[in-house]
Formats: C-alpha cells, structure tokens, sequence
C-alpha cells in the first residue's frame, strides 16, 4: 500500500468568480526579438526564497511596517493577509466575501491594505481577505490584482524575481527563449496551445500550488493512452485550510506551445477551481512550480498575456525532462 502524499496548494484563490471566457488559440512558437537589458531598462530584482512547499516567497513593506514575507500566487486573483497580522497591524474590517479556492467556495472576512510595497513597487488600498497563516505558509500572498501591470520575471538559476512594468521594453531571457501566447481567464493566465499525446487540453499558469493538478476529463482521456503511469493516494489542502483527496500519477509527456515536458507529477484532483473557470468538462491543467522549476528562467507577462521561458541546458527539476519542439 502506497503511503499517502500531502502537498499545500494555494492557487486559483480567488473573492468572484467571474465569467467563463471562450477558448482561445495561442502561438506555437515565437522567436524571442526583445532588447537586451541595459542601464535605461527598469528591473528591479529581489531575492526569492523558497518555502517548506517549494513556492516563492519575497519580502513585502505594508505601510510604515515589515517586511514581511509573502507568496507569490499568480493562480490567486486576490492579494490576501494573514488574520495574526491583520490584528497585528490594526488593520480596518472589510467588507465579507466569498471566496473561492481549489477545495470550494464559502464566506471570509476582509482587512484593508491601506497599500503594500516590494521592490519598488507599490500598490494602493486592497480589501484583502483574511487567512490563516498556517495554511498559507506565510504572511500573506501576492495576487494578479498585485501583480497585473507587471511583468514577472523568476530567475531559478540565480534565486531571483525581477518586476518590471509591462510598459517597459521586453528583456530578453537569453538564447533559445520560447514565447507563448496566452489568454486571461478570471485574472488567470491561460493556455490553450498545449497536447498529451495528441490530447489537446487547457493550461492554467499557478505558481502558488507546488504541483501541477489535473481534472477529471484529463486523468480519463490519458488513462487509455498509457500517459500516465505511478498511481498513488495524495492530499492536497487549500488556502482555506480543507483538504482534498486525489490520485498521484506521473504524465509522461506534455507539450505547451513550443516546449516539451516529460515525467512530470500531476495530481489528479476534482478542483472547484476548474468548475469556477468552466474547465470541469475539459481536459485542464493548472501548471505548478514542480513543472515551472524545470527552466532556468520564466517570466510571466500578465499585461501583455505571454509567457516567456528558457529552456535548460540540463534538467532543472527532479526527475522532469524539458525539451523544446519546432511547430
């Protein structure tokens, strides 16, 4: 008997759900044309630390005060605030909501951030909801409504993650960098452009989950193509402290626009994330850090809807094979 996994996943946190949005082709593969960086190009870099679980974490300046360590969730539509630091602070009450996480929907209270810094960046007022610092593994989390003017760069190589305004000139990741096109989904980044053995599927951009997580339509379209292979039990617990039971498994291959993943782990999990994006249907997937650790560099460019990565010279990531495909 397999023992049973438990993995913390945070993504796709989000106070409304929005409208379901039709799906959209995006580019195989783009070269990448962008301008070197040079001393005119706004970057501003921060070290990146890694959690227990595997996510990134920067130092956040809330006010006068900090800093603190927050997650960087571009699966989450919503800045969140750990309740100790809410009180802490002496936070205003805000309005309550209902808020949506991997594991189902249900009422929370709200602070307000009279407005955040990292870097040097800077947001206004946020009506932040309030979480329990033990289930996020942090201070707080950074959502797309922090981060959706920008352009994220995450340097695994070098430990790093860089922020510059999208309205900046593109840097260049380097030689060989592969370029997707995407479309936003409820905030979210999403893909379209993406095959497991001739299966098309969707893919969701979430790097606060430390695994990637498919649904159901997936693990039944793979299962009689013998793509997926080490069944074992896991649990996977949300932002809200809940917990989920799913199935373990290893893709062996996947392909996302120009770029070639193989012996990836998924965990096979009925998410109300892909019921809230109208994805309970399809064949989905929300791409965690376990496959994004395998590039040297990735930028995620929400203004702009790209993703940019950089393939390694070698694999990056346990056991995760990457390698890159002409159309």
């Amino acid at each position: 008997m397999h023992p049973r996994i438990t993995l913390l996943c945070l993504g796709a946190a989000t106070m409304f759900a929005g409208p379901a949005l039709a799906q959209t082709k995006t580019d195989h593969y783009l070269p990448e044309t962008a301008a070197p960086v040079d001393g005119h190009t706004q970057t501003n870099s921060m070290a990146i630390h890694n959690d227990e679980t595997d996510r990134m974490t920067v130092a956040v300046q809330l006010g006068n005060s900090g800093p603190y360590r927050f997650l960087v969730d571009t699966g989450a539509e919503r800045t969140s605030i750990s309740r100790d630091l809410a009180r802490q602070l002496g936070l205003k009450p805000g309005p309550g909501v209902r808020l949506h996480s991997i594991a189902g929907v249900g009422p929370v209270q709200t602070a307000i951030i009279p407005g955040l810094a990292f870097s040097q960046n800077s947001v206004g007022s946020i009506e932040a909801p309030l979480l329990e610092a033990s289930n996020m593994g942090a201070d707080g989390m950074l959502g797309v409504d922090s981060l959706r003017s920008e352009r994220i760069l995450f340097d695994f190589k070098a430990k790093t993650m860089s922020v510059t305004p999208a309205s900046e000139r593109v840097q260049s990741l380097g030689d060989g960098t592969i370029v997707v096109r995407a479309k936003r989904r409820n905030g979210r980044l999403v893909l379209t452009d993406a095959t497991a053995d001739n299966q098309r599927l969707t893919v969701v951009l979430d790097t606060g989950s430390q695994i990637t997580i498919g649904n159901a339509a997936l693990r039944r379209a793979l299962l009689g193509r013998n793509m997926l292979a080490k069944p074992e039990p896991i649990t996977l617990q949300s932002v809200t402290g809940a917990t989920m039971d799913g199935t373990f498994m290893i893709l062996k291959e996947l392909t996302v626009g120009g770029i070639g993943l193989k012996n990836l782990a998924v965990a096979f999990v009925d998410a109300h994330t892909f019921r809230q994006l109208g994805l309970e249907k399809k064949p989905a997937l929300l791409l965690g850090m376990n496959a994004m650790r395998a590039f040297d560099r990735v930028s995620i460019d929400f203004a702009n809807k790209k993703l940019r990565v950089l393939l390694p010279k070698t694999s990056r990531a346990d056991g995760v094979e990457v390698a890159a495909r002409l159309p």
